[in-house]
C-alpha cells in the first residue's frame, strides 16, 4: 500500500494536506471577496457620476437646450431642401409617373407627420424636465 501512494505521489506530485487545502479555498473565498467590493466600488462612482451628469444637465439653462432644438431644425429644413431639390429636378428631367408623384405626395405628408411627432415629443420632453426641475427645487 506504502509503495503505491508513493509511486502516486511520484508521479503526480504531493496533493495538499486538509489544512492546505481549507487554506487554498479560504484564500479563493477573500479573492472572491476583494473582487465584490471593487465592483461595488466601481458601481458607485459610476452611479455617482451618472447623477453628477444629470445634476448638470438639469441645471443647464434652457436657452441652451432652445439653440439645440433650433439647429437640429435648421438642419431638417435644408435637408428637406435638398430633397426638394432632387425631386424637382426628377420632375424637370424625366416626368415623373403618376404612381410616382402620389409616392412623393405620401412620403412629404409622412415627413411631415413625423416631424411634427418630434416636435411635440421635443415639448413633451421639456415639459417633464421643467417640472422634474421644479420639483428638485
Amino acid at each position: 500500500e506504502r509503495e503505491r501512494t508513493r509511486a502516486r505521489e511520484r508521479t503526480h506530485g504531493r496533493r495538499r494536506t486538509h489544512e492546505q487545502d481549507r487554506e487554498h479555498t479560504r484564500e479563493g473565498e477573500r479573492e472572491h471577496e476583494r473582487e465584490g467590493t471593487r465592483v461595488r466600488e466601481r458601481e458607485r462612482t459610476h452611479k455617482s457620476q451618472r447623477e453628477h451628469t444629470r445634476a448638470r444637465e438639469n441645471t443647464r439653462e434652457p436657452e441652451k437646450r432652445r439653440e439645440t432644438e433650433t439647429t437640429e431644425r435648421q438642419r431638417e429644413r435644408t435637408h428637406e431642401r435638398e430633397r426638394e431639390r432632387e425631386i424637382k429636378h426628377t420632375r424637370d428631367g424625366e416626368h415623373m409617373s403618376e404612381r410616382e408623384r402620389t409616392h412623393e405626395r405620401e412620403n412629404t405628408r409622412e415627413r411631415e407627420h413625423t416631424r411634427e411627432r418630434q416636435r411635440t415629443r421635443a415639448k413633451e420632453r421639456e415639459n417633464t424636465r421643467e417640472t422634474e426641475n421644479t420639483q428638485v427645487r
